[in-house]
């Protein structure tokens, strides 16, 4: 979906619903990536590690805060592997291009 601007995020989450309103508002088109619904693949993954590097974990969401010591020590793309949940919302993905927030 390149070029196709793409809010990455979890559609209850109330920062990814303000974050699509205002980019509807802006006239923009952008397409909700549910993450739980639709897991982030491998290569999508390691973009949004490169890109955000820890800063790609929520680490005040009430999954973090329910991991062990041992899992919040694994590697940032793992985690996000298993607790898509854990991805700090929204990202906004555009031709290839990621950005966190507005």
């Amino acid at each position: 979906m390149e070029g196709r601007m793409r809010v990455l995020g979890l559609k209850t989450c109330d920062k990814t619903r303000a974050a699509m309103k205002a980019l509807k508002a802006g006239g923009h088109a952008p397409v909700l990536v549910d993450v739980r619904a639709e897991p982030l693949g491998t290569q999508e993954r390691e973009a949004i590690v490169a890109a955000f590097g820890d800063r790609a974990i929520n680490r005040s969401s009430t999954t973090w805060r329910g991991l062990s010591e041992d899992e919040k020590a694994r590697p940032v793309a793992g985690l996000l592997e298993d607790h898509p949940a854990l991805l700090k919302r929204p990202v906004i993905e555009e031709g290839g291009v990621y950005r966190q927030g507005l």
